[in-house]
């Protein structure tokens, strides 16, 4: 049976960000669509498994590990499991990326404790 989640149908959010997990629909996948103003962005963080970025409008600074890049339109950014990151907008307008997780569950700790009690999702 085919799943649909209607826009209209989700709950209010905090944010224009929208969060998927895939498991309760038998999916090994999850997602944010994030949609970030300038300077907006999740401090470092890790996953236990690979995250795979697409920017889809604006600007990122990306971070893994040592390495950081600025990253565009269409371009796309593989983090492997373990590797603390997190991305910032650096345009001028808005951000919108798409971070899709490699399992059913986001799993994930922000390396700074403050915002790990606030975002993190670790099990």
């Amino acid at each position: 049976m085919m799943h649909v989640l209607r826009a209209a149908e989700r709950p209010p959010a905090k944010s224009r960000t929208i969060k998927f997990e895939g498991g309760e629909y038998g999916a090994n996948v999850s997602f944010f669509a994030v949609d970030n103003d300038p300077g907006q962005g999740p401090g470092l963080h890790t996953h236990p498994y690979t995250e795979i970025w697409i920017v889809k409008e604006g600007r990122a600074r990306i971070q893994a590990g040592t390495q950081v890049i600025e990253a565009g339109v269409n371009d796309i950014a593989i983090v492997p499991p373990n590797v603390p990151h997190g991305f910032k907008n650096i345009g001028e307008g808005r951000l919108e990326i798409l971070c899709i997780h490699d399992a059913g569950t986001i799993e994930q700790t922000f390396v700074d404790e403050e915002e790990n009690a606030l975002y993190g999702t670790g099990r």
